[in-house]
């Protein structure tokens, strides 16, 4: 089975008292233009417990043209046409993403680890292939994480059953210029009208992560993978 790139971090590379394998994943997809490498502090900053064994998985997007950045080639998770508050997108190349982003989730799955103690999060437009990544999975998730995202196709998405109760927490920025926060309080309403149960919190920064921010995606993880 062919596989996105990735970077792979175990519970050792971040938790020197760890030696046990790990039991449970995060699976975070980064935004347009970035690439798995710009995560790959984070397990660190999230100050897990020393009894925690979660491997972290941050994949690369592939390399393609971005019609809204005059059509320059880079890494992207789909093609953004118009750079609007309502996004308008290629939709088949974001659901290319997400059979992509199920590949890896079934690794996991083939590797022991329980789709019950599975995140799926993702940051901007990833954050928007994490959305549909996770309500479209056929199996049980642990969570659902969005930073500083949008949740692009609210109006087309057929969700599976299994993943109606997945905990779900939206984090943006206040200050953001790239995706507004109206776009993250659309995704919440989407979300809530949808029947889901949903957590939201915002920060005074703009489109990135804080330290404030950090330590609640550290909760979250501790409070439904530990």
């Amino acid at each position: 089975m062919l596989l996105l790139p990735f970077i792979e971090i175990d519970p050792l590379c971040y938790n020197k008292q760890q030696v046990l394998p790990a039991n449970a994943t995060v699976i975070l997809l980064h935004g347009l233009g970035a690439s798995g490498h710009d995560f790959k502090m984070l397990p660190k900053s999230l100050n897990l417990p020393k009894d925690a064994s979660i491997r972290f998985i941050f994949p690369h997007a592939p390399q393609i043209p971005v019609t809204a950045n005059g059509g320059y080639v880079m890494p992207a998770w789909y093609d953004i046409l118009e750079m609007t508050e309502i996004r308008k997108i290629n939709e088949q190349q974001l659901i290319n993403s997400v059979n992509e982003v199920h590949k890896l989730i079934q690794r996991e799955l083939d590797r022991g680890i329980s789709s019950e103690r599975i995140i799926i999060a993702g940051f901007s437009q990833g954050g928007a292939v994490a959305y549909h990544a996770a309500l479209t999975f056929p199996q049980k998730l642990a969570g659902l994480m969005a930073l500083s995202t949008y949740f692009a196709t609210a109006k087309s998405i057929a969700t599976e059953p299994e993943n109606k109760a997945i905990p779900i927490q939206i984090y943006h920025g206040s200050h953001d210029p790239m995706v507004v926060e109206a776009q993250g309080r659309r995704a919440y309403d989407d979300l809530i009208s949808m029947g889901y149960q949903v957590g939201y919190k915002s920060y005074p920064m703009e489109h990135e992560l804080c330290f404030e921010q950090v330590a609640d995606m550290s909760k979250f993880i501790q409070k439904h993978l530990l």
